[in-house]
């Protein structure tokens, strides 16, 4: 028989945790007249979930998914109160991954503080946007590979269908499920598991593609990669060494310069913006031209990359691009929807008709513009806990490096493929706090920082010691 985590008395500090978190959101709720919707992303979320459909460039339909179940209600603020629900779900699943594996109940509680008590964290919840669905769903794939010693094909194929609609939600984890089979490889685990966790992982974003290509002619997930990697290549693109054909020149550095890559992507100025047509519709012809100029300046773009990524972990947040205004505190204020915009009153009409700027309430907002959270607990202990996790995966005499190969590529991935963003960051912090906590216990003096004792609860009449596999 599998062993209980504790009793329940052992959960007493994340039981209080959990409630002060939990007040945490009730008072943004108090303290926002309604859900935070941002021009141009929410509104085509909202729009995908009222016509049921693929969008044809940045976004994949998964949160859409999401929306469209809680449409009956008709009500934008539902749909916060449940993320914030699930942000709370996050944290739950954090402790129970770190209580079932030996860490104790205080070590747990810390870990999972940041997602439950960052204001980052929970000003997403507040906002219909798909980071908050796609951190639950991470952290609960990352649950199931990890919940027993031997991983189960049932686990296994639950964790690749909720990587599978991770990827369908932001399709910059898409690539999640493979570092997860190449985790059950490693481990040696049975290949049924390793067939089931590909297999119920790949079947999803293939019909998903399938639908996307009846709609847009392409079998993608989305239409806009080309066009990010595009523009993560102009901060150091030099068309005499890429030397592209005529096809491609078209798209060289222009002679703009902005701060960001991202911001290439939208400036009516750069290349791409200036070939007839929409930008997106030149997704293949500009995601040819990156490659190429990856291939012929390699060093360069891993420069840009490197140098990006480390702004996450700075003491005081940088602007990036100049134009945005990083914070880490609760703000008061009304944030007006864009005007003469045909989306924002198709989207009201459609699906809910109170849809309207969001505006802070008092005296809820000046409690919560007085709630502390510094910056470098967002950052440089972000870069710490990188650090710690990354050495329990080589050190610990049990490496557990799922969590810690996941935080890296979270962090990683959205630079390389298109910039830097602080939003960008944060589904990876969640991951990251769970592989320092598992490198902390496993790297103490006398701490496996494995499975509780007597935890392989099937028994295997032909098993050896040889045969038992470590996680």
């Amino acid at each position: 028989m599998a062993p209980t985590l504790a009793g329940p008395r052992d959960h007493g500090l994340f039981g209080c945790v959990l409630v002060l978190a939990a007040a945490l959101r009730v008072l943004v709720m108090l303290g926002y007249d309604t859900a935070r919707l941002y021009w141009y992303d929410s509104f085509t979320y909202l729009d995908t979930a009222v016509h049921v459909r693929p969008q044809g460039a940045f976004h994949p339909a998964g949160y859409s998914w999401f929306l469209w179940a809680l449409r009956p209600f008709r009500s934008v603020e539902l749909v916060v109160g449940v993320q914030h629900a699930m942000g709370l779900a996050v944290g739950v699943l954090i402790y129970l991954l770190l209580r079932r594996r030996s860490v104790p109940g205080w070590g747990a509680a810390l870990a999972a503080a940041p997602v439950l008590f960052d204001p980052a964290f929970v000003r997403l919840e507040h906002a219909v946007l798909s980071d908050t669905q796609v951190i639950f769903l991470v952290m609960a794939a990352l649950l199931a590979l990890m919940w027993r010693r031997e991983v189960s094909t049932r686990a296994a194929a639950l964790a690749g269908v909720l990587l599978a609609l991770a990827g369908l939600t932001r399709t910059a984890t898409v690539p999640l499920l493979g570092l997860a089979a190449l985790y059950l490889l490693l481990r040696r685990v049975p290949w049924r598991a390793c067939l089931a966790l590909v297999v119920a992982g790949a079947l999803p974003l293939a019909a998903y593609a399938g639908w996307y290509a009846q709609h847009h002619g392409r079998f993608a997930l989305s239409g806009s990669d080309g066009v990010a990697l595009w523009a993560r290549t102009m901060t150091f693109a030099d068309c005499s060494i890429i030397e592209p054909p005529p096809d491609q020149a078209a798209l060289c550095p222009n002679g703009t310069v902005l701060d960001a890559a991202s911001e290439y992507v939208w400036d009516p100025r750069a290349s791409l913006n200036r070939l007839p047509g929409d930008r997106f519709a030149h997704n293949d012809l500009a995601r040819a031209f990156a490659l190429r100029a990856i291939a012929a300046q390699p060093l360069d773009y891993l420069r840009e990359v490197v140098r990006d990524t480390s702004l996450a972990f700075t003491w005081e947040p940088v602007a990036h691009p100049r134009r945005m205004s990083p914070t880490t505190a609760f703000q008061r204020g009304f944030w007006p929807l864009p005007s003469g915009q045909p989306l924002v009153d198709q989207v009201r009409n459609a699906y809910d008709p109170d849809i309207r700027g969001m505006r802070s309430v008092e005296p809820f907002a000046s409690v919560l513009a007085a709630y502390p959270y510094p910056w470098f607990l967002h950052g440089t202990l972000f870069g710490l806990l990188l650090l710690a996790g990354g050495a329990g995966a080589v050190l610990r005499p049990r490496p557990a490096p799922l969590p810690w190969s996941f935080a890296m590529f979270l962090l990683v991935a959205p630079v390389a493929a298109l910039d830097f963003d602080h939003r960008y960051v944060l589904p990876a912090i969640p991951v990251a706090c769970v592989a320092a906590a598992l490198a902390v216990r496993g790297l103490t003096p006398g701490r496996a920082g494995g499975y509780p004792r007597g935890y392989d609860h099937v028994a295997r009449p032909n098993a050896t010691a040889s045969g038992s596999r470590a996680s």
